[in-house]
């Protein structure tokens, strides 16, 4: 099969898996969701994510009503059923439900929670040899007081917009700006840049989301002994910065040699970011046992 759905409890093959046109996931974009992939078809840091899941539902009022054992055992069946051949990419959406048209949560009694199970599609090893473009793009980042990216919403229009300019100019990513003029985050990845060889990532006050791989990343420096932590940062910061990369749970970590217009170390991936490349890999491994 290679894709599996399991909708509230239910899987179903990618051809016959359906939400009502009532859901106000589908109506409003009223929900959230988070995305993990496996190794060795095993969900990685999955505590984490479903913590923040559940940090993303509570944002919006909205009662997860699984347990994570009773996720887990969801999402291990329905990798089961999809039979991927390697590892797999796993989406959990959780929505209001369905009710009538109105904006009333109390019209939805029951929540959806969909879990969508398909092959996890690696980036390319020339992209992680080579480094990568991110376009440094107009879409300015939801303001934290409009619908706070914190929220790992199901309603994700900004950061489509914000890609749709990226494949124009045929990047990788999308680099987008806060109200400020201060880098926030990509459309789909956290930035790191690296600086006298200090690891920095814009901060939370910044108004992004809080990747998982992220934290993750920044433990994994602070083990290596270097200096990491927040910084804000703007465009013309990206002219004294030695390398860049981007991470994401999918993505790992990925070296970035070209802002908008700023090249960056060169134009080559440095050797922070390979050591971080490296040390990811071992941690990895490590916990897998």
């Amino acid at each position: 099969m290679a894709i599996a759905v399991d909708i509230d409890g239910t899987i179903h093959g990618p051809h016959d898996a359906r939400i009502s046109v009532f859901d106000h996931g589908f109506l409003f974009g009223d929900g959230v969701y988070e995305v993990l992939r496996t190794y060795r078809q095993r969900p990685f840091l999955y505590a984490a994510h479903m913590a923040r899941l559940r940090a993303s539902a509570g944002q919006i009022a909205l009662h997860c009503p699984l347990t994570d054992e009773a996720m887990r055992g969801r999402i291990d069946a329905t990798i089961a059923a999809a039979a991927v051949p390697g590892e797999a990419y796993i989406r959990i959406l959780l929505t209001r439900g369905v009710g009538d048209i109105v904006y009333d949560p109390a019209a939805c009694p029951v929540p959806t929670v969909v879990i969508i199970v398909k092959p996890h599609l690696e980036v390319s090893d020339v992209a992680r040899a080579d480094g990568v473009v991110v376009a440094l793009v107009s879409v300015v980042r939801n303001h934290p007081d409009s619908v706070n990216p914190v929220i790992k919403s199901n309603n994700l229009l900004n950061n489509a917009l914000a890609m749709q300019q990226a494949y124009a100019a045929g990047a990788f990513e999308a680099l987008m700006q806060n109200h400020r003029g201060e880098l926030c985050e990509c459309a789909q990845s956290n930035l790191f840049v690296v600086r006298a060889d200090a690891v920095l990532t814009p901060p939370v006050s910044a108004g992004l989301l809080v990747g998982v791989t992220r934290g993750f990343v920044l433990a994994l420096a602070a083990g290596l002994g270097l200096e990491a932590g927040e910084a804000v940062l703007r465009e013309a910061d990206l002219d004294s910065v030695d390398e860049a990369f981007l991470t994401s749970t999918t993505r790992e970590i990925v070296p970035v040699v070209r802002i908008g217009d700023h090249v960056v170390g060169g134009g080559r991936p440095g050797p922070v970011t390979r050591r971080l490349v490296d040390a990811f890999a071992a941690a990895v491994a490590d916990r897998l046992g």
